[in-house]
């Protein structure tokens, strides 16, 4: 089948239409106070295009150094890699590369928004990046692209440590096939992954995501559950998600639980 069929029914193409919708227009100049920012494409199986962007490592001067490893960011089905990407800024000057694209069909990239090629994208995206010259691969995946990155869990190998943030249990609620339920696609060890569930999300309330969790700790990963943290970068207050970043950055970073 053609990576850009629909696998979720009739409402699939009008689901991610709207939002797309939501996510806006790409900005350039959300970029304007970034250094070392780079304009970047990458071209998937089928020739679709994707682009974002690298933001680049470098020392504690602000100098361009050889990168000790990558960050790969897959934000939510909202909003575009232009908006977050300065929000990851500190790993970069921790001496990684970080990188962002806006998904199939969304901001800059080119083909149509669908979850089996979206989810193909990605395999890809990892692959490639595990395959350049880097020695510490890094994920933060958040919302819907914590769906993406757990449909192709098997496949994404060589990773260090993953945070995967306010990510749904299962799809087939809402007339997927089972097969994406990503709650099945973990692996059996999880103890390089943190996953957060935030008590004050209405987006991904924890009725959504208890059985993800929960089968993920069964097989060893860390979970946060945190009365005050909302949807990624949704929180309502600026020291919450200060809060929520400085987590993520320890985790990833240093390995440090909170």
């Amino acid at each position: 089948m053609s990576l850009e069929q629909s696998v979720c029914g009739l409402k699939e193409p009008l689901t991610f239409w709207l939002w797309s919708r939501l996510a806006g227009k790409p900005n350039a100049n959300q970029l304007s106070d970034l250094n070392h920012v780079e304009d970047i494409s990458f071209e998937t199986k089928d020739h679709r295009v994707l682009r974002g962007y690298k933001l680049k490592a470098t020392g504690n001067e602000g100098e361009l150094i050889t990168p000790e490893g990558y960050l790969l960011v897959l934000q939510g089905n909202a909003i575009l890699a232009d908006r977050l990407i300065s929000e990851f800024a500190r790993f970069s000057s921790a001496g990684f590369d970080v990188y962002i694209y806006d998904f199939r069909g969304y901001g800059r990239s080119e083909g149509r928004r669908r979850l089996k090629a979206i989810v193909s994208d990605y395999m890809e995206v990892i692959a490639a990046l595990n395959s350049a010259d880097y020695e510490k691969h890094l994920i933060y995946a958040m919302s819907f692209g914590g769906i993406a990155f757990l449909n192709g869990f098997e496949q994404h190998t060589g990773l260090d440590r993953i945070i995967v943030d306010s990510a749904p249990s299962r799809l087939s609620d809402y007339g997927c096939p089972e097969e994406y339920d990503h709650v099945n696609h973990l692996p059996d060890d999880c103890s390089h992954c943190m996953f957060i569930v935030g008590r004050n999300d209405t987006v991904i309330p924890l009725a959504m995501s208890q059985e993800l969790v929960d089968k993920a700790q069964q097989k060893g990963a860390v979970i946060l559950r945190d009365e005050e943290f909302g949807h990624p970068f949704m929180d309502y207050d600026w020291l919450v998600h200060r809060r929520r970043l400085k987590i993520m950055e320890e985790y990833l970073l240093n390995n440090k639980l909170p």
